[in-house]
């Protein structure tokens, strides 16, 4: 560095020596005449006659320059928040004497007038409105900036709102608020699931009732279809017999399959019937007096 320092030095000073100076890319240099504006020089090597008055009073960058500027202000509903703006700005080549002449800090000038702008408009928004019209507030800000820096020389490329931060506490309050909401939606659409679920239920325990009533009603519709056909067909084949004599015949037949079946079931429990010569006969008996009272109460209702 030092090295490098000193071969600079020695280079300007041959150049003052040979009154010439050399300008950078992307630099102009303000030249002076007895202490009076001269002229703009730009990138390259320039004759400087230091015996006539002249000198270089100092070099302006002509490359893109950019300044964060945080703001903090208030919105219409109280609530206190950072305002991060990004200013990105740079030198006019046509006007580099009024941008180096009339301004002695440009970073503190557009700081100001972004504080201006900002802590005009952010009072006027909610906090959510804030957020949402952030592109609003960045070309108010680079209007006012456009319109103030261009009589000093400089050029506003571009203005964004990079950030608003509430305050810790407010942003845990918004996130739980959100928070809240999500679960409200997510309990009613819950119990909303849970309800299509019940009346789906529903709906199947009835059809399947139903089929089942279809069902039964088939069963015993076969039934009788059968037993008629059996009566009849035992009344042509055996001569003598009548409908009743068929029926006892059916009934106890019936009567034993009851019993076969419980006796082969593995969880029926123990039934006692008293059964010998006549049970069966009484049997009969018992289920045709039984059917014979129910057709006597359903005639009489």
């Amino acid at each position: 560095m030092k090295g490098t320092a000193g071969s600079y030095l020695r280079t300007a000073a041959m150049g003052n020596l040979f009154c010439c100076v050399q300008v950078d890319q992307s630099t102009v240099a303000i030249r002076e005449q007895f202490g009076k504006f001269d002229a703009v020089l730009e990138p390259g090597c320039h004759c400087l006659p230091w015996f006539a008055g002249k000198r270089i009073a100092g070099h302006l960058t002509l490359r893109l320059q950019q300044l964060d500027v945080r703001c903090e202000t208030k919105t219409k509903d109280n609530v206190f928040v950072n305002v991060v703006a990004s200013i990105q700005y740079r030198a006019l080549a046509g006007k580099a004497n009024d941008a180096f002449y009339k301004l002695s800090n440009t970073r503190s000038q557009i700081q100001a007038y972004v504080f201006d702008v900002i802590r005009a408009s952010v009072p006027k928004l909610n906090l959510d409105d804030a957020f949402e019209q952030k592109n609003d507030i960045a070309k108010a800000v680079e209007d006012e900036l456009e319109k103030a820096m261009s009589a000093y020389g400089f050029e506003i490329v571009q203005t964004l709102i990079v950030d608003i931060e509430p305050d810790e506490h407010v942003k845990r309050a918004m996130n739980e608020i959100n928070a809240a909401a999500r679960l409200r939606v997510a309990a009613n659409e819950k119990a909303e699931a849970e309800k299509i679920v019940q009346i789906k239920r529903a709906e199947g325990e009835a059809e399947a009732k139903y089929l089942s009533g279809l069902g039964i009603a088939r069963q015993r519709q076969a039934i009788v279809d059968g037993l008629r056909d059996s009566v009849l067909g035992f009344s042509v084949n055996v001569p003598g017999t009548t409908a009743k004599d068929v029926m006892d015949m059916v009934l106890i037949t019936q009567y034993f399959d009851t019993m076969k079946e419980i006796g082969a079931s593995s969880k029926a429990s123990s039934v006692f019937i008293p059964h010998g010569p006549g049970a069966v006969r009484d049997i009969a008996t018992q289920i045709r007096d039984g059917l014979l009272q129910g057709q006597a109460t359903t005639t009489s209702h």
